[in-house]
């Protein structure tokens, strides 16, 4: 059985949203696990993707289709799982695996599920899946009948895990174990056959802001409360993410006082991030944002209170004022730079 994954990049190389969903892939796959990637086969990350199990890489150049278009990457993979003989599509559960795997849904007539954390094929078509819902206040046992499934694997269901020293388990198998390819995946420049209509929506993007970087996938997370005052703190922490190549997230206390969009929602009712690091300014960790950003790696804590239960599972704090915390921040990594 083989599985195809759409992976996504970023300036740093393969997200990490990314790289966990090829460990979860690699449980499932029986057979060949292929990817599909959107940019240069020159710069294509080998080394790590063979070190993930993968096999093949199936590589869209810029020539054929620049910059994100999700039906467009709907219609490449639609068109990739013939060759690729996949039992299984499967993206990273971010804002564009969900998007690209419903528009492929649509395109091929096959239901999709999303946010999964297992799956495990059952027999004639069927398989077994286990996925959040409301946000993951529950996990839902659920039967999907599709030939191929389309999967997206939520952001923390599995730690990425190269094939020859992870551990972890996803699906039938064990998604850390096995060995890791011995070459590098054969590589097959892939020429998509498009429509007009899978172009009409195209993501338009900037050098500084493009390769798909959203909360979902950054690796590095600056986090802003109630205690950033109001709308106008949060220049301080934009400077900060610039510099620190992250994103801002906020708390929900912060949409709803209407500071900040819903999208940049760090928490159980916003996004799940699982940043290398999550430095948390002003926020006191009620555990509705807790269950967003446990998967972090590392928690730097800027509070005044020594007592905010944040602190608890920071693995750093700063204790006082992020008026003031920031800024020396600030120009510490400029002078730095």
């Amino acid at each position: 059985m083989s599985v195809l994954c759409l992976l996504e990049q970023d300036s740093a190389g393969v997200t990490d949203a990314s790289l966990r969903a090829l460990t979860f892939a690699r449980g499932l796959a029986a057979g060949p696990l292929a990817v599909a990637v959107f940019g240069e086969a020159a710069r294509l990350p080998a080394g790590p993707l063979a070190s993930y199990g993968v096999t093949d890489a199936y590589v869209v150049e810029p020539d054929q289709l620049a910059g994100y278009a999700p039906r467009a990457w709907a219609r490449v993979l639609a068109g990739l799982i013939e060759p690729a003989g996949a039992a299984a599509v499967l993206a990273a559960g971010t804002d564009r695996g969900n998007e690209v795997l419903a528009y492929l849904g649509a395109l091929t007539g096959q239901p999709m599920a999303a946010n999964c954390v297992a799956a495990e094929p059952s027999g004639d078509g069927a398989w077994q899946l286990v996925r959040q819902r409301w946000a993951g206040l529950l996990l839902e046992d659920a039967i999907l009948e599709a030939s191929p499934a389309l999967l997206t694997v939520a952001t923390d269901a599995v730690q990425p895990a190269p094939a020859e020293t992870g551990t972890g388990h996803a699906g039938t198998g064990h998604a850390g174990t096995g060995h890791a390819s011995t070459g590098q995946p054969a590589v097959h420049v892939h020429q998509p056959r498009l429509e007009e209509a899978d172009l009409r929506v195209r993501a338009s993007e900037s050098a500084g802001h493009g390769g798909g970087v959203s909360l979902a996938t950054a690796r590095v997370v600056v986090g802003g409360g109630r205690g950033v005052g109001g709308p106008d703190g949060f220049g301080p922490l934009e400077e900060l993410a610039s510099l620190l190549g992250g994103v801002v997230g906020v708390s929900r206390v912060v949409t709803s006082q209407g500071w900040r969009p819903h999208t940049q929602q760090v928490g159980q009712t916003g996004t799940r991030i699982t940043p290398d690091l999550y430095l948390a300014c002003g926020i006191s960790g009620a555990i509705q944002h807790m269950a967003g950003c446990a998967s972090a790696k590392h928690i730097v804590a800027v509070n005044t209170d020594p007592a905010a239960p944040i602190l608890s599972r920071a693995d750093y704090a700063v204790i006082g004022d992020l008026s003031e915390v920031i800024p020396a921040l600030v120009a510490a990594l400029r002078e730095r730079s």
